[in-house]
């Protein structure tokens, strides 16, 4: 019994955590783009703004929620929106936010779910996603919102062949798919995004594809699609979708740490093995967090500052670059990975 409520309770912290994060970062969005085009952004709710999330939840919570009556599919309508958000509040089971957190005579680990697979399993979970977004396109039978579930299946598929090559060499040179495991070898030997740089970029230029974010937010292209997919969502079913997309963000943030940063790990004792005191654990949690939390600010900067690009240009990037790319980057690390450890 003790052993469920623990597992109960870092599903509850887990969760809460990452929906406020994913709440804040909205607000953060909004902040970042104002210092950046020298406005003032949110500042009416609460002090400096802060409680703007919770007036936005509100906010769709209260606004009408519209069905219009062209909609070919009223159920695939409806069930879109949790299809697209749900994967990201599930794939976040299997990274790890720490290392231990002694409480109570428990040593808590810090993974919902310490899975030999793990990386496997975010794949196949996460890809289910497109599913939401092409349901929405199809279901709307409007132009607009078919386009942008087209362009959006084509675009996540392509590149998610670039997210699982470009993390191969990675797991090559950890020699294991556990994502704690990958962890634990970089706390004890170093970050793989220095042995590894050309997976780090490949794959975090990817996930910015995978959101849907700008440079590469072709599904939505608001000059071209007016809002893509979700063009007939209102009230809550098109929060779900503005969630979806900021959760997927902070998993792929969290991805980029754990994969290429090391996770909780710092190089410095005790940062730099797993906790043995409740106060290392926490400062574990905190600096995965901090990791995190900057490559949202990442997603945020690169939104504000580069162009979208055309839809050709984008799926040339995938298929005759990065796709090359990965294998080359594959080969050449399995054979110098050989060569060490021959040698």
């Amino acid at each position: 019994m003790n052993e469920l409520l623990i597992h109960l309770l870092k599903i509850a912290g887990v969760i809460g955590v990452m929906l406020g994060i994913v709440a804040y970062t909205v607000l953060a969005e909004r902040w970042v783009c104002a210092w950046m085009q020298d406005r003032i952004g949110p500042n009416r709710v609460g002090p400096f703004g802060i409680l703007q999330p919770l007036a936005d939840g509100l906010k769709f919570i209260f606004k009408e929620d519209v069905l219009p009556r062209h909609v070919r599919h009223k159920f695939y309508f409806t069930v879109a929106p949790m299809i697209t958000m749900v994967p990201a509040l599930i794939t976040v089971a299997v990274v790890p936010w720490g290392s231990y957190l002694p409480v109570l005579g428990h040593n808590i680990k810090g993974v919902i779910a310490d899975l030999d697979v793990g990386i496997l399993f975010i794949f196949a979970i996460a890809s289910l996603g497109v599913y939401g977004i092409v349901l929405a396109g199809w279901s709307s039978n409007s132009k607009y919102p078919f386009l942008g579930g087209i362009r959006s299946s084509a675009q996540m598929i392509s590149y998610e062949v670039c997210l699982g090559l470009s993390v191969v060499p990675v797991f090559m040179q950890a020699g294991t798919l556990n994502l704690w495991n990958v962890v634990l070898y970089q706390a004890e030997h170093t970050w793989l995004v220095w042995c590894q740089p050309l997976s780090f970029v490949i794959f975090m230029v990817s996930a910015f594809a995978e959101t849907n974010r700008t440079p590469f937010d072709l599904p939505e292209a608001e000059q071209e699609l007016v809002g893509g997919y979700h063009t007939e969502y209102s009230s809550m079913k098109f929060a779900m979708f503005f969630l979806g997309e900021y959760a997927n963000m902070f998993v792929a943030s969290a991805l980029m740490a754990t994969l290429f940063f090391g996770g909780w790990s710092l190089p410095v004792a005790p940062l730099n093995a797993p906790a043995t005191t409740l106060a290392v654990g926490l400062a574990h949690v905190g600096v995965f967090l901090a990791k995190t939390l900057f490559f949202l600010f990442v997603f945020i900067w690169v939104r504000w500052t580069l162009p979208r690009f055309r839809y050709d240009q984008l799926m040339t990037l995938g298929w005759k670059v990065f796709v090359p790319l990965t294998i080359v980057n594959i080969l050449v690390s399995s054979v110098v990975l050989a060569v060490m450890e021959n040698g």
